[in-house]
C-alpha cells in the first residue's frame, strides 16, 4: 500500500497536472470505486463543471479544493489509493487498460485517469459547507501528521505510557501518527537503533524523541526520491519511486547490514514483516 511518501509524490502530481483545469466530463467505470455520493452518476454530475484548485494530503488521504463556474467553493474531491491505485496523465486519447476505474476530462481532452489493479481504491464527493469528516470517516480517526508541532516525544511518552505493543505495530497505527506503513516503520526504528519488538511503554522519552526525529528524516529523504516502488507504486507519468534501492533493512532480510554487515532479520509482527540489525538495533 502506498505510504506518505507515495502519497505525497501523487499529491504534488496532482497539484502540477491539474491544478486549473475544468472538469468536462467524469466516467466511471466500476461502481464500488465511488464511496460517496451511493450513485456514481451522481459523483460524475456533482464534479462536472468545476475547477480543480489545490490538492492537499492527510495521512494517506488526497482532498483536492473544488470550485465552481462562480469561482465559489464547490466542496471537496477526496481519494484513497488504497493497496494498487495510482493515477495517470494523459495528453492525449489512449485506450483504457481493463483495471481502469475512473477517468476524467478536461475540455481540452486532457485525461486524468485513476486505474486498480486490486479495486480497492475509493473516491469521495464532499458537498460544498460539509466538514470532510462527515463523508470521510477515516479521518477521523487519525493521528497528527509526523511533520506536525504536536507529533512530538513527549506525545509519544504520553500515548505509549505502559503500553505493551511492540514499537513497530505502534508506528503502523494511523491513530498515534498518520501515513506510516510498513516501510517506513522499519527503516525509521533502524535510524533510531531501536529494535521492532521493543514493548513501546518502555521506551523513555530520549529513545521516542530520536524515533521521531529519525521517522520525519527518513520520510523526507523518501519524498525526495519520489517514493518507494516495490510492486504497483507509479507516479502520474508512471515512473517509480526510487528510495527502495536506499533502504536499509526493509525487504533486506538474510542480506549484509550496510553499515556493519551483520545479516538483517526478518519476522512476522502482529502479520506484518520486519526487517531490523540486531547489531545496529537494540
Amino acid at each position: 500500500m502506498p505510504e506518505l511518501p507515495e502519497v505525497e509524490t501523487v499529491r504534488r502530481g496532482l497539484e502540477h497536472q491539474t491544478s486549473g483545469l475544468v472538469i468536462d466530463r467524469v466516467e466511471v467505470l466500476r461502481t464500488r470505486a465511488i464511496a460517496s455520493p451511493e450513485d456514481p452518476a451522481d459523483f460524475c454530475r456533482a464534479l462536472r463543471g468545476l475547477r480543480v484548485g489545490r490538492w492537499h494530503r492527510r495521512g494517506k488521504y488526497l482532498l483536492a479544493d473544488l470550485e465552481g463556474p462562480d469561482g465559489c467553493p464547490a466542496g471537496r474531491w477526496g481519494v484513497h489509493l488504497r493497496m494498487t491505485g495510482q493515477f495517470l496523465w494523459l495528453a492525449e486519447d489512449r485506450p483504457p487498460c481493463p483495471h481502469t476505474r475512473v477517468r476524467v476530462w478536461s475540455g481540452a481532452g486532457e485525461e486524468l485517469r485513476f486505474v486498480d489493479t486490486r479495486s480497492f481504491g475509493q473516491m469521495w464527493w464532499v458537498p460544498p459547507g460539509v466538514a470532510d469528516e462527515e463523508v470521510m470517516g477515516g479521518l477521523r480517526r487519525l493521528g497528527p501528521e509526523p511533520f506536525a508541532a504536536e507529533f512530538s516525544g513527549a506525545y509519544l511518552r504520553r500515548r505509549l505510557k505502559g503500553s505493551r505493543r511492540p514499537i513497530k505495530n505502534a508506528l503502523l497505527d494511523q491513530s498515534l501518527v498518520a501515513g506510516v506503513g510498513n516501510i517506513y516503520a522499519d527503516e525509521s526504528l533502524f535510524a533510531a537503533g531501536i529494535l521492532p519488538q521493543t514493548p513501546s511503554g518502555r521506551l523513555p522519552l530520549g529513545r521516542l524523541e530520536r524515533l521521531r526525529l529519525a521517522l520525519v528524516e527518513v520520510l523526507e529523504t523518501s519524498i525526495g526520491a519520489g517514493g518507494t516502488t516495490f510492486s504497483d507504486f507509479r507516479d502520474l507519468q508512471g515512473t517509480n519511486g526510487n528510495y527502495g534501492g536506499q533502504a536499509w533493512v526493509y525487504r533486506r532480510g538474510g542480506s549484509p547490514c550496510r553499515r556493519c554487515g551483520t545479516v538483517i532479520q526478518r519476522e512476522k509482527l502482529g502479520g506484518r514483516s520486519s526487517h531490523w540489525c540486531p547489531s545496529c538495533q537494540s
